[in-house]
């Protein structure tokens, strides 16, 4: 017990490694989803944005209350403060690497994303973009299994809402710039059972980490989860729903602000 987590027999470990899987998959399932409602319907850029403002919202939530206090409380300061900046960097980083190859309007509803006759190589840069942006929330979702209790219902809850708008409006991009079928809902395909992985690796590789590593990789994520908002889907909410978005970024904050406390 010296990383503070009562340790498992290896069936129980077995069993929630499993379970950790699930849990990340039934959270990046979300994103096909919203990508089934935004290649094959005509929702109006408005209500994507207004959705896209409220995911943004929810997430928000989640890295303050959920993953930068979780990591707070587990490793002090310094480890948290370390760990949120470093997500930062990183995830800034690669982004900027990724939207050099035609990836930077990735989530966007509108005429931005670039055809692949447009910009050679976008299909793949959007591809690996998506990814980039799921992983560290996946992460999360199965290190949330750690404490020995249950999953951490806020965290897949605000994954999975934030996820439906993400899909959705990334999809609707895709089929503006001319991507096929099964080009948007491969990848959508592949990136939930790579949700799953990711939230599998969350729990099997971290447990029996020290609380300060917990802690660091945890702040992380939400360190690299908070750059996307910022990055990726703020932008979009603002763009159509402007007069909105602060409204409906508060009413996702209080909504999974209010699911974390019943």
């Amino acid at each position: 017990m010296a990383d503070g987590y009562p340790r498992e027999p290896g069936a129980t470990r077995g069993g929630r490694v499993l379970q950790a899987a699930g849990w990340g998959l039934l959270a990046g399932s979300a994103l096909l989803v919203g990508a089934l409602v935004g290649y094959l319907a005509r929702v109006p850029r408005g209500v994507v944005a207004a959705v896209m403002g409220f995911g943004s919202g929810v997430l928000m939530s989640a890295v303050s209350f959920d993953l930068i206090a979780e990591a707070h409380e587990l490793g002090g300061l310094l480890p948290t403060a370390v760990g949120a900046a470093l997500g930062a960097l990183v995830y800034t980083a690669a982004n900027v690497a990724l939207a050099k190859r035609g990836a930077r309007h990735r989530k966007r509803s509108g005429g931005l994303q670039p055809s692949e006759s447009e910009q050679s190589g976008s299909g793949t840069a959007i591809a690996v973009g998506a990814l980039l942006d799921g992983i560290p929330e996946s992460v999360v979702i199965g290190a949330s299994l750690l404490s020995g209790g249950g999953v951490s219902v806020v965290t897949v809850a605000a994954v999975f809402i934030s996820n439906v708008p993400e899909g959705l409006s990334s999809a609707a991009g895709m089929r503006r710039a001319g991507r096929s079928r099964r080009y948007v809902f491969g990848l959508w395909i592949a990136i939930a059972v790579v949700s799953g992985l990711a939230s599998m690796a969350g729990y099997g590789l971290l447990a029996g980490a020290a609380p300060q590593w917990l802690a660091a990789i945890t702040a992380f994520a939400g360190g690299a989860i908070l750059s996307m908002v910022a990055d990726t889907m703020i932008p979009e909410a603002f763009d159509d729903a402007h007069l909105l978005v602060g409204l409906v970024t508060v009413a996702g904050f209080l909504s999974a602000f209010a699911l974390s406390h019943v």
